[in-house]
């Protein structure tokens, strides 16, 4: 390493299912809609990129939060485009999902853009929270809007990545992340897209849905985010509030029916509850990503919108919706 995932409702995979049951499908029923250490970063005289161009390296990156591990895939060509790319709700602490669950790599390979795919985060909503979890024994802050716009942009500079030639894309929990840190760096990101994203808040409901998915995915607090239901941070990170300022920006925003698709054949009892709770998780996010198509439409604020007829709350189709906003992107970011 140089020194320098899941989704909302992520598909259980382990002997412990039964006990997530209980959370996942509180989500479902209440859903109405829808690192201390310090480093020294590369001097500002290192050349561009300290590997190949297009090669794979994973850094250590100085932060608040203490060293946050960040997997980079250099742009094919040595651009300074880049393209960040958020994980959801049950975010590992050893790789972005998007690294393993996909084949994003391989999609931008040959493309004059670096991926970035920042480790951990697990129930962040990729934000500066106001104080640690009291529910958990966590023992920092979250401050994943700073690292992510101030802290991760300052390091990848000395590797020749602007900070003004961005784009980022996130599924459920990290689909309206990407939309709020978009909203509020203009100066840095010039693309946002959201799969499957949760993108009105302050819907009936979805404040209890989101305190219940987060007390299952690590025991987080919610109130610790950004403080009780109704609160300005709410707001704030709500895409339906705060979707004026998106204009001008290049957006892709999916989510499918929750009809079960081409990658749903579930051939065990674990697999019917995987394919089961998708199927809610997704409808309930397909309803929150068409409240907020008719938001822009009546703000008169163009985006480009895929509802696919079928496909639940799984990787292979958020796989397949990259796919599809990859010339989007390419062409925000100039990155061809």
């Amino acid at each position: 390493m140089r020194f320098g995932a899941k989704g909302f409702g992520s598909r259980i995979r382990s002997g412990n299912w039964k006990r997530r049951m209980l959370g996942v499908s509180a989500v479902a029923l209440i859903v109405p809609i829808a690192a201390g250490a310090a480093a020294t970063a590369a001097p500002l005289a290192t050349p561009a990129h300290q590997s190949p161009a297009g090669g794979f390296d994973e850094l250590s990156v100085p932060s608040t939060m203490g060293p946050i591990k960040v997997q980079v895939q250099w742009a094919s060509r040595g651009g300074n485009a880049a393209l960040y790319l958020l994980d959801g709700m049950r975010a590992r602490d050893d790789r972005n999902a998007w690294s393993f669950e996909t084949n994003a790599m391989q999609q931008f390979a040959g493309d004059n853009v670096t991926l970035v795919m920042p480790v951990g985060g697990q129930s962040s909503f990729y934000t500066d929270w106001y104080s640690p979890s009291n529910t958990n024994g966590q023992k920092i802050t979250y401050k994943w809007e700073t690292f992510l716009t101030k802290e991760l942009p300052d390091f990848l500079e000395n590797y020749g990545v602007s900070r003004n030639n961005n784009g980022i894309v996130g599924l459920s929990m990290g689909g309206s992340a990407s939309l709020a840190l978009a909203a509020y760096h203009r100066d840095q990101f010039k693309f946002a897209g959201s799969f499957s994203g949760l993108l009105n808040l302050s819907a009936p409901g979805m404040r209890e849905a989101i305190r219940a998915a987060m007390l299952d995915a690590g025991r987080f607090n919610v109130d610790s985010m950004w403080g009780p239901p109704w609160s300005k941070g709410w707001l704030r990170n709500d895409p339906f509030v705060f979707a004026p300022q998106l204009k001008g920006l290049s957006m892709y925003i999916s989510a499918g029916t929750g009809i079960p698709g081409q990658y749903d054949r579930p051939n065990s009892l674990i697999g019917v509850y995987n394919t089961t709770t998708g199927m809610a998780l997704e409808s309930l996010t397909m309803v929150t990503s068409r409240a907020f198509q008719i938001r822009l439409a009546t703000l008169q604020i163009p985006a480009r919108f895929d509802f696919p007829l079928t496909g639940t709350h799984g990787w292979k189709y958020w796989e397949g919706e990259l796919w599809k906003s990859r010339p989007q992107i390419l062409d925000a970011l100039n990155a061809h």
